[in-house]
């Protein structure tokens, strides 16, 4: 009877995770990927569906079999779509790149603090978490602003003539991106370098080495769990990230995040923004499927 109770707690624990994964991943992907291959409609909902339950099995199986891929191809012929994805993944990696450098010491001061220390600063690093998201980004806008803080002090210190124009540019992206990001890169990066064993450093500099190349062959290399997890977790909503580009980057500023609620809200066209939405999600689950299938034989062929 335990041996029953314990299998049927493994298998639970296995389904509920995946049960999630249904209802709030593969459902809504499904949905926006059958909107994706509808035509658009004057209606409400604004498109006709491609096929729908009620037709019966015979009538739903003749529509997929008709099914049209228009939505993709003409995202592939227009270019605002190509160039939003395009500068999406370049203002997404360059400011993971930013967060990283920053994180780092971060978490690795952390690492090094007395343990009694240590979780003050854990909480300090979460502390930004206790405000709204919205409202971090609007202090962003007091602080960037022409006549805002940042321009005020520099005035006032003499190193500028002029205010400083950075709102409303990719600059400003990069600094609400890195400061809305940094925690999510900051406690993975602690989480693997706290349970390094230090020990491995201190005979690396007897063995010889210096401080930097004990870190980069011992502490990095032990850390890049925390730096890939810590990348992932900034890398993927920062590609679609809305509210920073509207309220930081203004009106031009090209990201697949304002291009998706331009389709939805301005021009009403939800089977080309589903099929937007369709793309970038494989762009950003495809490649971290591969890395961790190849992540998962590395390790088999490791043991």
């Amino acid at each position: 009877m335990t041996r029953l109770a314990s299998a049927l707690f493994n298998r639970l624990v296995i389904i509920i995770p995946y049960g999630w994964l249904l209802v709030f991943f593969l459902i809504p992907f499904f949905i926006v990927l059958r909107i994706s291959l509808s035509s658009t409609a004057i209606a409400m909902p604004p498109y006709e569906p491609v096929f729908s339950l009620a037709d019966g099995l015979a009538g739903t199986l003749d529509k997929i079999r008709q099914l049209s891929f228009d939505n993709y191809v003409w995202l592939t012929e227009d270019a605002l779509y190509t160039n939003a994805y395009l500068s999406s993944l370049t203002i997404a990696f360059f400011s993971t790149l930013m967060t990283l450098l920053i994180a780092y010491p971060i978490a690795y001061g952390m690492a090094k603090a007395p343990s009694g220390i240590r979780p003050t600063l854990l909480m300090l690093v979460i502390l930004p978490f206790w405000t709204s998201f919205l409202i971090r980004v609007y202090a962003w806008i007091a602080i960037l602003k022409p006549e805002g803080l940042l321009n005020q002090l520099l005035l006032s210190l003499g190193l500028i003539d002029t205010p400083l124009v950075i709102l409303n540019t990719n600059t400003a992206i990069y600094i609400g991106i890195v400061y809305s990001y940094l925690p999510f890169m900051v406690l993975p990066l602690y989480s693997a370098l706290e349970k390094m064993d230090h020990s491995l450093t201190e005979a690396a500099l007897d063995l010889g080495c210096t401080p930097i190349s004990a870190f980069w062959r011992i502490t990095f290399p032990l850390s890049l769990p925390g730096v890939i997890a810590g990348c992932l977790l900034v890398f993927i909503p920062a590609v679609g990230e809305f509210v920073i580009p509207d309220l930081l980057g203004g009106s031009e500023t090209l990201m697949i995040g304002r291009t998706l609620w331009n389709e939805f809200n301005s021009n009403r066209d939800w089977p080309v923004s589903s099929a937007v939405a369709a793309i970038l999600l494989l762009i950003l689950v495809v490649p971290i499927m591969i890395f961790q299938r190849a992540q998962a034989k590395a390790d088999g062929e490791a043991r």
